[in-house]
């Protein structure tokens, strides 16, 4: 307990050094104004978790669901949506044959993003992937799932409220979209390149403030083994230093796994330091344990493992599937199940096609985007000379332009709680800046940047004022592989 109690007064000394600073970045109220920051406003519900996964589009998953605005329908009943290849023949949607992915595609980088967006006509999800890479098969985009390959999903997008207008918050890869639900914006992030992960938001993260305001937060993550939670934070740092490093020189194609397992957790994609680490980072045992027991924090983020578990390619989707089929199943047969709230989402679209174009969005702050190994930088004039290929890498991840007043595309969207509305359909326009406005509608906290502001929190998914409709947890089909079959 003393150690813990040092570890807090660290944590809370080095936010005292920030919280200046955060305060003039504040852009708007708390949303109750008459009410101190902190005071709880939904006493309903007491935990908030947050399960995101990697890489999938609603329509590649869900758009033969039958709920909400799936994949539009030809006359015989299959997905009417095409996209052109670099020689103007038409690419149709089709159901892939295997749940297990190709390796490198489709693109997700900000620049292939851009391309597939082609300003709004959705036109370059096929020729995205052939400038990606040229011997890929290059109709993988236009795949899709349905429920014969995804049955828990589809069973739980069927019974839970469905947000079919979720997008993701920007026009690329994971870390800038993972950065938006942890602080409304990408501070300049437009690659997943861990040298760029070293600068802090203005206005701090929602983590920042549930500290500040005594409420507790545990990211939960594979923890690698049976270590103390002094030689995990070693085990991190060094992997976080070392790879780079090792990741020189190398073509991207051959490092881009390696960096979200060296990752591990999304707490981390902005600086943490040691004492938080100590504090709020722990492991998905801990988490079932914690689900079990009924002693889940007031908000978490549970991460899968990045390498096997997240359903990026070239993994089997199956894999992810049972991972977040057990993590929801422990969540709702739990002691805490009566005062919960889950949102199962993606943090982009992984390249998959989808039809609904993501419309314009509120930039969150002036930053623009911006890399140090790809745009003029001290380090680029440092390691451009040894590591030209490495450079040239970088600069192929991104283009112009390099704001954030688009919404990057749609990706699956569930709310879980016993207070969900049965036959629920969410239509409005969300993005994973609608986490944040949830937890500061529960606590009356402001807005860390003008995109958290403008978003709508998704509140009408839940019926506050009945009995809860799923407080016995419904069935659901079993996922297509047993959790730990393997």
């Amino acid at each position: 307990m003393r150690g813990t109690a040092v570890l807090e007064r660290a944590e809370r000394q080095q936010l005292r050094w920030r919280t200046q600073r955060m305060e003039r970045a504040q852009p708007g109220q708390r949303p109750d104004p008459s009410l101190p920051a902190g005071t709880d406003r939904l006493p309903q519900i007491k935990h908030i978790v947050v399960l995101m996964m990697e890489n999938h589009s609603f329509d590649n998953y869900l758009g033969t669901l039958g709920r909400g605005e799936g994949f539009p329908r030809d006359p015989g009943g299959q997905p009417d949506a095409e996209n052109p290849d670099s020689h103007g023949r038409a690419v149709r949607a089709y159901h892939l044959r295997s749940t297990t992915q190709h390796p490198g595609v489709p693109c997700q980088s900000w620049r292939a993003a851009h391309a597939q967006f082609a300003e709004g006509k959705l036109t370059g999800f096929v020729t995205a992937t052939e400038a990606a890479s040229p011997a890929a098969d290059k109709s993988v985009p236009m795949g899709y799932w349905t429920a014969a390959d995804l049955p828990f999903y589809h069973g739980l997008a069927s019974t839970f409220p469905v947000a079919d207008h979720w997008f993701s918050s920007c026009l690329g890869p994971t870390f800038p979209n993972r950065r938006f639900l942890l602080a409304g914006t990408a501070h300049g992030l437009m690659d997943d390149l861990p040298v760029n992960l070293l600068d802090y938001p203005p206005a701090g993260t929602i983590l920042d403030k549930l500290t500040k305001y005594g409420r507790s937060w545990v990211n939960y993550r594979p923890d690698g083994g049976d270590q103390s939670q002094f030689r995990h934070y070693l085990h991190y740092r060094r992997r976080r230093s070392q790879h780079h490093l090792r990741a020189l020189g190398r073509p991207f194609q051959r490092t881009r796994s390696g960096i979200k397992r060296d990752l591990q957790f999304t707490a981390g994609l902005y600086p943490l330091g040691f004492a938080r680490y100590m504090l709020h980072i722990r492991s998905l045992d801990d988490f079932f344990a914690d689900a079990d027991s009924g002693q889940l924090p007031d908000f978490c983020i549970v991460d899968p493992d990045f390498s096997e578990y997240s359903e990026e390619n070239p993994q089997d989707i199956r894999k992810g599937e049972s991972f977040a089929a057990e993590v929801i199943h422990r969540v709702m047969h739990g002691k805490a199940w009566a005062d919960t709230l889950l949102i199962w989402t993606y943090d982009e679209n992984g390249g998959y096609y989808d039809h609904v174009a993501p419309p314009p969005a509120e930039p969150p702050d002036d930053v623009q985007g911006r890399s140090l190994v790809a745009h003029p930088s001290w380090l680029r004039t440092l390691i451009k000379p040894v590591f030209p290929g490495y450079v040239k890498h970088a600069q192929d991840l991104v283009c112009e332009p390099n704001q954030y007043d688009n919404y990057g595309f749609r990706v699956p969207a569930v709310i879980i709680s016993p207070y969900a509305r049965p036959e629920c359909v969410l239509s409005e326009v969300f993005d994973h800046t609608s986490v944040l406005k949830l937890v500061e509608e529960k606590w009356n906290l402001p807005a860390l940047t003008r995109r958290d502001a403008a978003a709508a929190a998704p509140l009408a998914a839940l019926d506050l004022e009945s009995p809860p409709a799923f407080l016995e947890p419904p069935e659901l089909p079993a996922p297509s592989l047993a959790w730990g079959s393997w």
